[in-house]
């Protein structure tokens, strides 16, 4: 009994996160803002940095805002309803994000959703990642490196901020996520042909 009462709002949880965090903003709104299908300009992601190559500033902020709510929305209904699962629902997010059901398994990167669910595990964390990512992408010029470094640094913030051990093993399995969907980027930056932020 106590089984199947535990299954059950685990299952619920979990399918709500992932559906929350399948939603394709950079698409949907593109698409509000006339700028057609972002998934055929630039890079084809639905992720806000290639919907920031239309030239439209603010459908990429808000892109990149709502991805994030995406990572947060998942941890902190998680941590309400499902004490202590607030780093594997944070990971189903990102894998949300990532594998959208609504686009046939075929979504973005997973770097702002990971950063929403690095800013509700703490405030401090995310801020760390995304002042790691500005500085990164200052001085490289470019949006996917920047991301790249951001994502390998989590974990050590993790450690640092003494967020736990078991944040610590889901963040380094983060990183290890963004960077495999930063495998064609990293080929391009190897080759140096990765385009620069403009």
């Amino acid at each position: 009994m106590e089984l199947s009462n535990s299954i059950i709002p685990i299952t619920l949880v979990g399918l709500f996160t992932y559906l929350l965090a399948a939603i394709p903003f950079g698409l949907i709104f593109g698409k509000i803002a006339g700028l057609g299908d972002i998934r055929n300009i630039g890079s084809g992601n639905i992720g806000a940095t290639n919907v920031l190559r239309t030239g439209n500033k603010k459908v990429a902020a808000l892109t990149l805002i709502f991805d994030g709510l995406k990572g947060m929305a998942a941890v902190l209904i998680s941590r309400h309803f499902i004490p202590d699962s607030e780093y594997a629902f944070g990971l189903l997010a990102i894998l949300a994000h990532i594998f959208p059901i609504y686009l046939k398994f075929k979504g973005g990167k997973g770097v702002a959703t990971a950063l929403g669910v690095y800013s509700a595990w703490s405030p401090i964390l995310g801020l760390a990642v995304l002042f790691t990512w500005i500085l990164s992408a200052k001085l490289f010029k470019i949006s996917s490196l920047a991301a790249i470094i951001a994502a390998i640094l989590a974990p050590l913030f993790v450690y640092l901020l003494d967020i736990g051990s078991v944040a610590i093993v889901f963040s380094a399995l983060i990183s290890v996520i963004l960077i495999y969907t930063h495998r064609d980027n990293i080929c391009r930056l190897i080759n140096k042909q990765e385009p620069l932020i403009s």
